[in-house]
């Protein structure tokens, strides 16, 4: 068989072609106007349309924000103690489900960019991406955790070096340091973003790939059907999604506003940080942040992140130069290795592992962390959804999973080792009074330290504005059926009822202002966790009746059909040609070209399928 560079080359036909849609692809038989499946592009149109406010959405949304918000103000104690007893009930009944479920998101997203379907672009077949890949990387970065990397920096390891997991290694000491980096890249790296992954990659599917609304409830519609994901069920989503949103997005800002204040107090420029300071601290940075969303997503938001790229990457080298460099450095690959030597044992740990200490530990770390997590997910899946357009499946999971992981292991690895070689000579960080106290405790050691304190209320601050940015124009879009503009007004009003609950947060907290902001988190968390199984779900069938892998089934059938054909019955030298195939029935119907209704007719009666094939004919090019 002579080979060439076009393996499929045409006959001369002298049939009548099929008549041409507007579109350029041949229109079916019988005069139907329907582009076939395998041929159809995104209704881009759908997908760019304006939004208009649902009263129902929004309605029960902000009517029930709204009454937490005057309850929190009324009766900070009494919503505390509501709170402490549903997270008690969630942590020691449901606190398996968390952990089950963010290992399977791992699992599930590196299949989907592993298999067939990674090739398969979040936009038109040909559709560039939106954004410059810079300008991705710093988005996604800065609206996913840019306020805890601050916050927990130095934290995190260093507690896990003088205070390691349960029934695990002793104390400081060199194993407690490998320990320590492992269970921090195990809460910051793969899992988490795979979480966020998948809301992002549904979001993203369904709104510019398949044009539907850029709404949770709308990836449901391969699951439940258009007519009820528009119903009661896709409102309550939505109303779900919100709530998430809202939870999980003002904690992040309790912990920014915690950290802002810590600094305040270290500077000297006030007394002891109260609840008054920090209340204040989120009605300035609200007013930010509400200025900034409503400039829109590429002049607001991408204009704060790529500051705060910078920004951070000149306070991590300062640390990195001027701090323990070459620990830091040995940390590196230390940290990798033993993040795959225990990922397994870290993703196995339950209650019943490790008795009631191990409990006490996975409430106030990882069921923590995975809750956070899932309650950002609306927030950050819609925003990854938003700035992804024109990427593939393949590069979305790649950039969303390994480009954040790798910038979490270097920033721990920089000022987790900064906090523990500091501890470990002698300066007791770990001693601080609070967990936001111990980057600064940790910068007091070096030179220029009231300069970078400074620079770490800076980049808080745009961490803050940047992060909360993207969550009210979030929240703006599910409250007005998936608009990718929302209007100002929707705007305003989340970014202030946000600001107003991260400031409730921390009042329910009391002396203990991070506990308040992790249990409103875990419970908000709760119910979108089983929102996330279903996405999983209905992504998964979504993606099988892909134009492109229509594509690819009818081509691989087709051609294989016909090659097996081609040899049987003229040897090795033989030709392919695309033709309409023959109408069985005679009665030119919408199936009769089909490739599809083709490759089933070849296989009953050996035909060659919508592959032509016989003998050469001189001039010919063969296959």
């Amino acid at each position: 068989m002579t080979q060439n560079d076009t393996p499929i080359a045409p006959q001369n036909d002298t049939s009548t072609p099929p008549a041409r849609g507007s579109n350029g692809h041949p229109e079916p038989r019988g005069g139907a106007s329907a582009v076939h499946p395998a041929l159809a592009e995104p209704p881009r149109a759908a997908a760019d349309r304006e939004g208009r406010l649902d009263t129902v959405v929004f309605g029960v949304a902000a009517a029930v924000a709204l009454a937490f918000v005057a309850w929190g103000f009324l009766s900070p104690s009494g919503l505390g103690s509501a709170s402490g007893s549903a997270l008690t009930w969630v942590e020691e009944n449901l606190g398996w489900l968390f952990v089950t479920l963010a290992s399977g998101f791992v699992l599930f997203v590196l299949w989907l960019a592993a298999s067939r379907y990674g090739r398969i672009p979040l936009g038109g077949d040909d559709e560039a991406p939106e954004f410059r890949t810079v300008s991705w990387i710093a988005m996604m970065f800065s609206a996913g955790m840019g306020i805890g990397l601050m916050f927990f920096g130095v934290s995190e390891p260093l507690t896990h070096y003088v205070s390691p997991p349960p029934r695990t290694v002793d104390a400081e000491t060199p194993e407690a340091i490998s320990t320590a980096m492992a269970t921090t890249l195990f809460h910051w790296t793969l899992h988490p973003w795979a979480i966020y992954a998948v809301v992002g990659l549904a979001i993203a599917y369904g709104t510019f790939r398949r044009g539907r609304p850029q709404l949770i409830s709308a990836a449901f519609a391969p699951l439940f059907g258009r007519r009820r994901t528009e119903g009661p069920a896709g409102k309550l989503i939505d109303v779900l999604a919100i709530f998430a949103t809202l939870f999980g997005s003002a904690a992040s800002l309790g912990l920014g506003a915690l950290q802002i204040g810590s600094g305040v107090e270290i500077l000297g420029w006030a007394g002891d940080v109260g609840n008054g300071l920090l209340v204040a601290i989120i009605a300035v940075l609200t007013c930010a942040f509400v200025a900034s969303a409503v400039s829109g997503v590429a002049k607001g938001i991408q204009w704060l992140s790529n500051v705060n790229m910078v920004l951070a990457a000149v306070l991590a080298a300062f640390v990195f130069v001027v701090g323990p460099t070459v620990l830091i450095l040995n940390l590196v690959p230390g940290a990798i290795g033993a993040y795959f030597s225990d990922l397994a044992e870290m993703a196995g740990r339950t209650e019943a592992s490790g008795g009631d200490p191990m409990a006490e530990w996975l409430r106030g770390w990882t069921v923590f962390y995975w809750a956070w997590w899932i309650s950002w997910t609306p927030f950050v899946g819609l925003f990854l959804a938003r700035i992804s357009r024109g990427r593939t499946i393949r590069q979305f999971v790649t950039g969303v999973l390994l480009v954040p992981s790798v910038v979490s292991l270097v920033w721990f690895a920089v000022f987790g080792g900064a906090g523990i070689a500091a501890q470990r000579d002698g300066a007791d960080v770990a001693g601080q009074s609070t967990s936001e106290g111990q980057l600064f405790g940790v910068l007091n050691t070096y030179p220029l330290a009231t300069v970078m304190t400074v620079l770490v209320m800076l980049l808080v601050a745009i961490f803050f504005v940047s992060g909360a940015d993207a969550a009210s124009i979030v929240m703006g879009s599910l409250s007005e059926r998936g608009a990718l503009e929302p209007t100002r007004r929707t705007v305003i009003f989340w970014g202030v009822v946000m600001g107003a609950v991260a400031a409730i947060m921390l009042l329910v907290g009391g002396d203990e202002a991070l506990t308040g902001l992790q249990n409103l988190t875990i419970i908000a968390a709760l119910p979108f966790a089983l929102v996330m199984v279903g996405l999983a779900v209905s992504l998964a069938k979504d993606l099988r009746s892909d134009p492109m892998v229509l594509r690819r089934t009818v081509a691989v059938e087709a051609v294989e059909q016909a090659v097996v054909h081609g040899i049987r019955h003229h040897g090795d030298d033989f030709v392919l040609s695309v033709k309409a195939a023959p109408d069985p029935a005679g009665d030119g119907g919408p199936d009769a070209g089909s490739p599809v209704r083709a490759v089933e007719r070849e296989r009953s009666n050996g035909a060659a399928g919508t592959a032509e094939v016989g003998s050469p004919v001189p001039g010919e090019r063969r296959t």
